[in-house]
């Protein structure tokens, strides 16, 4: 009774008009004052962020900042594909004819996740991993490899959490909430950036000038407060990580895996 209950709130506070109002709060002068509180509850390193943090004009200044140089290394192997964010692998594995399985207990397809884009096809047996960004991470989002954008998508949506309740309680919230998707052309073949809108998020914003041309651990994109990233891989591209594994951390420029010709 009470998990159907938080669900049914959960639907009704799911309205893109209740993220705009809270993201309107967060863009203005009154909710500077709460940065320092925020910053505390969730043990934010306030020392990596490129400024002092009596110099961020709202909350959502404060959220999207960028950090001091230096403080996210970059894997500088050629053939590396890195996490594109800070987060918490809640899903990872081979795409199995089109699924991805047991995220939270539930399985998708890259059709749904993608909607409907003609590019599916060519990641029906890739690599795919959910990366979770909580409050405490850094949220800017850069690309994992060296490559083109040859084609950006919005699909409208809701805003579900993607926290533990949203991904285990709720119907497959990450092919049904608002998603910027971003594909990259590489050396080797092409990988899929989906930034996964939630509750509260007031939006995800491509950087400006919006990037053609990236190179690996450039800015891409931002989002103004937490949500996920799923990143799929090409069929036969990637060589990924043994040793990531549900639970495990990473940061923004580790290396997810290896980059290898297509068979």
């Amino acid at each position: 009774m009470t998990r159907w209950l938080l669900r049914m709130m959960t639907e009704l506070s799911s309205r893109k008009f209740i993220s705009r109002m809270t993201g309107r709060f967060a863009k203005s002068s009154f909710s500077r004052r709460l940065i320092p509180r925020f910053a505390a509850i969730y043990n934010i390193p306030v020392e990596e962020a490129e400024k002092a943090i009596g110099e961020y004009r709202s909350l959502n200044d404060f959220f999207t900042r960028r950090l001091k140089p230096g403080r996210r290394p970059v894997d500088a192997a050629a053939d590396s594909l890195t996490s594109p964010v800070d987060a918490l692998i809640t899903g990872c594995g081979v795409i199995e004819d089109g699924m991805m399985l047991q995220i939270k207990g539930q399985d998708y397809t890259v059709e749904e996740l993608l909607n409907g884009s003609p590019r599916i096809a060519q990641y029906r047996r890739g690599y795919f991993w959910v990366l979770y960004l909580s409050p405490t991470d850094y949220h800017r989002i850069h690309s994992p490899c060296d490559g083109d954008i040859v084609e950006s998508e919005h699909i409208a949506g809701k805003v579900y959490p993607v926290n533990e309740f949203g991904l285990t309680s709720m119907r497959r919230v990450l092919s049904r909430n608002e998603r910027l998707v971003s594909y990259i052309r590489h050396e080797q073949g092409e990988v899929a950036v989906v930034k996964v809108g939630a509750m509260n998020v007031s939006s995800i914003r491509y950087v400006e000038p919006k990037p053609r041309r990236l190179r690996r651990g450039d800015e891409l994109a931002y989002f103004e407060f937490g949500s996920t990233i799923v990143l799929l891989s090409e069929d036969g591209t990637l060589n990924p990580r043994p040793d990531l594994k549900l639970g495990s951390r990473v940061s923004m420029g580790e290396r997810l895996g290896t980059l290898v010709p297509k068979s």
